[in-house]
């Protein structure tokens, strides 16, 4: 019995004939162009250049990620990301998830005027320059809080968190309310936990979209050590003389390696070294992702 259960198990069906490798096609497509630049990176630069290097390198070396690493601008700007994606992180989930919590409460004031007006942000906005003057007059300019206080809340997330807090008992609520609690004690100590699921969720969105941000700092900074690494590697890919000084500060440090060295390689080693922590913290919360993505946006 247990051998003709395993059997029906295992049978596949004629969907499961079509969807299997259109989904392993897939995967690989998706997989491969990453894959492709880790190999790269990790092989010489002059022999990278006769091509053919596909799978695996061919003349295996560390050096490119050395020529990366040993430019100090890569470093800060790797910290000033950092710092964007968890103090950004922090701040968003938490003042969204405030504002998400208020809007589910019955008894809060012009409730019918708020969702409306937040709505409409969604489908319009002032403009590129207005934002641009109004980041100036706030004093934001050339600032780290200009990384911050401008994605502190977003309409999109809020729905999402709100939908999923509206299916949490109210009888909970009212418990806590009945033994003295406070709103800000209900919302730490009670909401909070039991959110857990969709605030990861929210939280990997938004991680993600503080790291692959580069416009802002293009837009709204001008000096040096606020510069992020994604618009330092945009700066890399395009402007071949980044490149090439990542290159020449290589070769003066190990000038017996220069010649494993190319613009090319270094540009390969830049952009595995910013994809990596990303793709290295979504494991982290994938328990979480399903879940909380499902159960905030379907519910309600």
């Amino acid at each position: 019995m247990r051998k003709n259960n395993h059997r029906r198990q295992l049978r596949l069906e004629p969907f499961d004939w079509f969807n299997i490798p259109l989904m392993i096609l897939m995967m690989f497509v998706m997989v491969y162009p990453f894959w492709y630049t880790v190999v790269g990176s990790l092989n010489e630069g002059m022999d990278y250049i006769r091509g053919g290097v596909y799978w695996w390198p061919r003349k295996f070396t560390l050096y490119n990620y050395k020529a990366v690493f040993i430019d100090t601008r890569i470093l800060q700007a790797f910290w000033i990301t950092i710092c964007k994606c968890v103090v950004g992180t922090a701040t968003s989930v938490l003042f969204t998830s405030l504002v998400s919590y208020a809007i589910t409460r019955p008894n809060l004031k012009f409730k019918k005027y708020y969702i409306p007006f937040m709505m409409v942000t969604l489908f319009f906005s002032g403009g590129l320059i207005p934002f641009f003057i109004l980041i100036q007059n706030l004093q934001l300019y050339d600032t780290f809080w200009v990384y911050i206080i401008p994605s502190l809340f977003s309409v999109y997330n809020m729905i999402i968190i709100q939908s999923f807090m509206r299916e949490l008992p109210n009888s909970l609520i009212e418990s806590a309310k009945i033994d003295g609690a406070w709103e800000y004690r209900i919302f730490f100590q009670i909401i909070i936990p039991l959110s857990k699921p969709v605030l990861a969720t929210i939280a990997l969105f938004t991680m993600v979209n503080h790291w692959n941000s580069y416009f802002d700092s293009m837009m709204y900074t001008n000096s040096q050590w606020l510069q992020t690494i994604q618009l330092f590697l945009k700066k890399v890919i395009t402007d071949p003389s980044v490149a090439g000084s990542l290159s020449s500060a290589a070769a003066a440090a190990v000038p017996d390696q220069a010649v494993k060295l190319t613009p090319q390689t270094i540009k390969l080693a830049t952009m595995t070294v910013t994809a990596i922590p990303i793709v290295l913290t979504y494991p982290f919360l994938q328990k979480y992702f399903v879940k909380g993505f499902t159960m905030g946006a379907v519910k309600g």
